[in-house]
C-alpha cells in the first residue's frame, strides 16, 4: 500500500469519529508498530474520550486493511474548533 492510500486509510478512520478532524493528513506515518495523529477537536468535547475513540477506530482499521497490529495510535490535540 502506498504512503499516500495509509494516510487516506487512516484520516477515513479517524474522522469517522463524531467531531474530530485530522490536522495534517500528510504528515501521517509509522514509527515501528506505532502511529501518530493530530487532531482538531470541536470545543466542549470530551477530549480524553475523542481520544480514545480515534485510538481504537484508526487502530482497527489498520489491522483490517493492511494487516498490521498497531502497538499504539498516538493522538495529540493540538486545536479546538468553535
Amino acid at each position: 500500500m502506498s504512503d499516500a492510500a495509509f494516510a487516506q486509510l487512516v484520516v477515513r478512520a479517524a474522522e469517522e469519529v463524531d467531531g474530530s478532524r485530522v490536522r495534517r493528513p500528510k504528515k501521517i506515518g509509522l514509527d515501528g508498530d506505532r502511529l501518530e495523529l493530530a487532531l482538531a477537536a470541536p470545543l466542549g468535547a470530551v477530549l480524553p474520550a475523542l481520544a480514545r475513540a480515534v485510538q481504537a477506530r484508526v487502530a482497527e482499521a489498520v489491522e483490517t486493511m493492511c494487516g498490521i497490529s498497531l502497538a499504539g495510535v498516538d493522538v495529540t490535540i493540538e486545536v479546538l474548533d468553535p
